[in-house]
């Protein structure tokens, strides 16, 4: 004979259902935190601000925009980790602090599919493959042909170990059969100073740190990274249509909850800023940063963390790449 003792009583479920529907109708009813890992004025910060102004605008909440700058946006993956699960602390996490940073250290305070639970993709930034103009290359594949006539003759600066424009080099260097010496600096900015000053030669930089320098003639771009064009710059060719078929990394930057927050408070945020990122106003602000708005469903960015996740975690582990 089956034991009713764990059976759950009717009216339990709909009172939890109950609950459920009252939580997402009345969300957001006070300010909510949205917790930005960079210093006011970058890229992060940007979009943020345009997406918190939105989802002000939509709902009649304030989303107040928290920065947390430092340890490659960890420390405010972590801070949202620890948060309430009520969805009054939101986070716009980036591919550094969810998808690369648990391979390179050893000790984080999260983890990433574990603490957080992915709403939407707020926007993807490809790099850009971006050369000194003293470089004989005018296309990606004349690049690969110069890197091949002269192995290790040719530096490639960086964000740092780790930084996305890091491994999109790594990548190249392996998909391309090319050896580029990688240099790291802390901080896409001295890199494109140095780079454009002749330094190092190659760079698979951050499109709003290069377009620019790009449009003024200072540097050459030769393709992108991402595996569409992008609207900013519409006949720069990818990698991939440049021979190197699959290549696909990008920046990006999405919207998390700590990972018990309620299904219907993920459901709510999730359609509020799907409708944010549709709006033209969105689309045309985030164009000027090289960014393009997305808006998945929960599911499809938390299948997109995932493949994300274990494309770094490879990309980290093939080429022994440590943190500094």
């Amino acid at each position: 004979m089956k034991s009713n003792a764990w059976r759950v009583p009717v009216w339990a479920l709909l009172l939890c259902s109950g609950l459920a529907w009252s939580q997402s109708a009345s969300y957001p009813n006070r300010p909510v935190r949205l917790v930005v890992p960079a210093a006011p004025g970058g890229g992060a910060d940007f979009l943020a601000r345009i997406v918190s102004g939105k989802l002000q605008e939509q709902t009649g909440q304030s989303f107040v925009v928290e920065n947390r700058a430092g340890a490659s946006g960890t420390i405010a993956a972590d801070m949202v980790t620890k948060a309430a699960a009520d969805g009054y602390t939101v986070l716009l996490g980036q591919s550094t602090s969810i998808a690369i940073a648990p391979h390179l250290y050893q000790k984080l305070g999260y983890d990433t599919l574990r603490d957080l639970k992915p709403v939407t993709l707020v926007a993807e930034v490809p790099n850009m493959l971006v050369v000194h103009p003293g470089v004989p290359a005018k296309t990606a594949r004349d690049l690969i042909a110069l890197a091949k006539a002269k192995p290790g003759t040719l530096n490639f600066g960086s964000a740092g170990k780790g930084a996305p424009s890091h491994l999109a080099g790594e990548m190249f260097k392996a998909a391309a059969g090319v050896d580029l010496v990688h240099v790291p600096y802390k901080g896409a900015g001295p890199a494109v100073n140095d780079l454009l000053a002749g330094q190092i030669q190659v760079m698979f930089a951050p499109m709003v740190a290069v377009l620019p320098h790009v449009k003024a003639g200072r540097l050459r771009a030769l393709a992108l990274t991402s595996a569409h064009r992008s609207p900013a710059i519409q006949d720069l060719p990818t990698l991939a249509e440049s021979g190197l078929h699959g290549f696909a990394i990008v920046s990006w930057f999405g919207l998390f909850l700590p990972a018990d927050t309620a299904p219907a408070v993920v459901d709510r945020l999730h359609q509020e800023a799907a409708k944010a990122l549709k709006t033209p106003e969105v689309a045309e602000r985030f164009a000027k940063e090289g960014a393009q708005p997305v808006g998945s469903s929960p599911a499809e960015f938390t299948a997109y963390v995932q493949r994300e996740y274990a494309l770094f975690a490879k990309v980290i582990k093939d080429n022994n790449i440590k943190a500094d």
